[in-house]
C-alpha cells in the first residue's frame, strides 16, 4: 500500500473513531487495517495511536502526522481535480517549435482561432528549421515536413499534401508564364540549398518524368526565406502547400505547371517527447491543426 493509501486509512480511523468502521469504509478487515497502522508506526518509529478496549487516543506525534496527512490528502484531491478539469477546460503554457515557412504561413492564420477557442491556453512559439531536442529544449510539439527516426520520440502522421511551382503575379507579368520544362530552364527559378542530394523538380514531359535541377540567381537553406523572395517576384519556386497554399488563395502567389508537375504526396509530421502526448492541451492543438487542416482541403489523417 501507498503512503498515500496509508495516510488515508489513517484518517479515516481517527474520523470514524474506530477500526472496524474504518476497516468497513475501506473495504478491508480489521485485521489487515490495524496491520498497516502497526506497519506504519513501525517504518515512522514512533506510536501514532493509543489503543483501549473503549477509544482510540491519538499521540502527540499522531496528531502531527494526522495534520499533515490531511494536508497531503488535500493537495492529492485538489491536483487531481485541477488536471481532471483540464481535460473538458485545457490550460497552461504550450511550447511548439516549427520550421519557419509552415509557422509562417499556416501556423499564423491558425494560432489566433485556437487560442480563441481555448483562451486559457498560452503558446510559446520557436521556429528553427534544425530538428531541435524537445527534452533539453522544453518543447511539447514539433512540426516537421518529415519524420524523425528516435526512441526519444512519439511521431504523428497529420496530414498528407503536395508540393506546388508557384511565383508571384509581378514575376509572371515581367517574364511570361512557363508552360514546359524547356520554357521552365529559361526562368530565375530559386531553391533550397543544403541538399544531398540536391532538390530536383520531377517534370513530366512526352517522354517521360524528368527531374529538373531548378538554377538561379539565389537559393537558401530556409524555406520561409524562398517563400518571401518568390513572393517579392525574384523567381519561381517548388513548395509544399502547407506553406503556399494561403498565398495562392489570396493570389499573392500563382500555381504555375501545374499539369506537368509531378510529385508523391508529402506528409507534415508532429514529433513529440514521449509522455507529453496525451496532455489535454497537447491533445487539443492536434484535435484542432487537424480540424483547421481539412478546411484547407488538406488529406488529415
Amino acid at each position: 500500500m501507498s503512503s498515500s493509501d496509508s495516510m488515508k486509512a489513517f484518517t479515516r480511523i481517527v474520523d470514524l473513531g474506530s477500526f472496524a468502521k474504518a476497516a468497513g469504509d475501506l473495504n478491508i478487515t480489521p485485521s489487515a487495517l490495524s496491520k498497516l497502522v502497526s506497519r506504519l508506526e513501525d517504518r515512522l518509529g514512533v506510536r501514532l495511536l493509543v489503543r483501549t478496549t473503549r477509544r482510540l487516543a491519538l499521540t502527540p506525534e499522531g496528531t502531527l502526522y494526522l495534520e499533515r496527512a490531511r494536508e497531503i490528502l488535500n493537495s492529492i484531491e485538489r491536483t487531481e481535480a485541477d488536471v481532471a478539469s483540464s481535460r473538458a477546460h485545457p490550460k497552461g503554457l504550450l511550447r511548439i517549435n516549427s520550421s519557419t515557412g509552415f509557422s509562417k504561413q499556416t501556423l499564423l492564420h491558425a494560432i489566433p482561432g485556437f487560442l480563441e477557442r481555448y483562451p486559457e491556453v498560452r503558446i510559446d512559439l520557436s521556429l528553427t528549421d534544425r530538428l531541435v531536442d524537445p527534452v533539453s529544449e522544453q518543447v511539447d510539439i514539433i512540426i516537421r515536413g518529415s519524420a524523425a527516426v528516435g526512441t526519444e520520440f512519439v511521431v504523428r502522421e497529420l496530414a498528407r499534401g503536395r508540393r506546388l511551382i508557384c511565383a508571384s503575379p509581378a514575376y509572371l507579368a515581367r517574364y511570361g508564364i512557363p508552360d514546359s520544362l524547356s520554357d521552365l530552364s529559361n526562368h530565375n527559378c530559386i531553391a533550397l540549398s543544403g541538399q544531398t542530394p540536391p532538390a530536383s523538380w520531377p517534370i513530366e514531359t512526352g517522354g517521360g518524368i524528368v527531374s529538373f535541377l531548378p538554377t538561379g540567381s539565389f537559393s537558401s537553406d530556409n524555406v520561409g526565406m524562398l517563400f518571401d523572395m518568390a513572393l517579392a517576384g525574384h523567381g519561381i519556386v517548388r513548395l509544399a502547400d502547407f506553406v503556399v497554399s494561403q498565398a495562392v488563395k489570396e493570389g499573392r502567389l500563382v500555381e504555375i505547371l501545374a499539369t506537368v508537375n509531378r510529385s508523391n504526396p508529402i506528409s507534415l509530421w508532429v514529433l513529440m517527447p514521449k509522455g507529453r502526448f496525451l496532455t489535454p492541451r497537447v491533445r487539443v492543438f492536434l484535435d484542432y491543426m487537424a480540424e483547421y487542416l481539412r478546411s484547407g482541403e488538406f488529406e488529415v489523417l
